[in-house]
């Protein structure tokens, strides 16, 4: 089993991230909330691991914290939430947002990730409220040592925001997504965010 992997990111999008260690490259599927805690290529990173293995598929998922991991196995285990509607969730929200809306049985807030409904969000809280409340997580994301957060630049994001509203997407995570691309490329235009958004979302 692979809990972690340590490496130079060789190629970083918002929902893959490539780790060179020791001449491997190992490509591991990643939510919003890694891809901003990740410095860019070439940075040193650890990524904690969660290896999914089916009979038709074999997937690496990275996770910049622990907690995140623990959270998307819990996504996991409720019925009709698989990898990719966990990342969603964890996409949508940080990992303090989630627990929190678990916990208060905030089921509006789940309902905002796309692809969760009405039914898939009661069941999370149900099946996941105790858990929660149990493993007492630290769900604090802290960014990479070293990292800064750049000022961005707000008219482009509330435009692009205003945007993937306008297409259909909850004003939510078309925020965490365009704050997410901005970060990683400040002078990214208008159409150049909205475009690499509709790729996340």
């Amino acid at each position: 089993m692979i809990e972690y992997i340590r490496g130079t990111v060789a190629e970083l999008t918002p929902t893959m991230a490539v780790l060179d260690a020791n001449g491997v490259g190992y490509g591991l599927n990643i939510s919003l909330n890694t891809y901003t805690a990740l410095q860019g290529i070439n940075a040193e990173v650890k990524l904690f691991v969660y290896e999914s293995i089916r009979e038709d598929a074999y997937q690496l998922w990275g996770f910049a914290t622990k907690a995140e991991r623990t959270l998307f196995l819990l996504l996991n285990s409720v019925s009709g939430v698989g990898g990719q509607s966990a990342r969603v969730i964890l996409s949508s929200m940080t990992p303090a947002e989630l627990c929190d809306a678990i916990v208060r049985g905030d089921d509006k807030l789940l309902k905002q990730a796309k692809g969760i409904g009405g039914k898939t969000a009661q069941r999370i809280i149900v099946e996941l409220k105790d858990k929660i409340a149990t493993l007492g997580l630290d769900t604090t994301l802290a960014p990479t040592a070293g990292q800064q957060s750049a000022p961005l630049n707000s008219e482009v994001q509330n435009e692009a925001v205003a945007a993937l509203t306008m297409l259909g997407f909850s004003p939510a995570p078309a925020h965490k997504a365009v704050t997410a691309i901005l970060r990683a490329e400040p002078d990214a235009q208008v159409e150049q965010v909205i475009k690499l958004a509709l790729k996340m979302l």
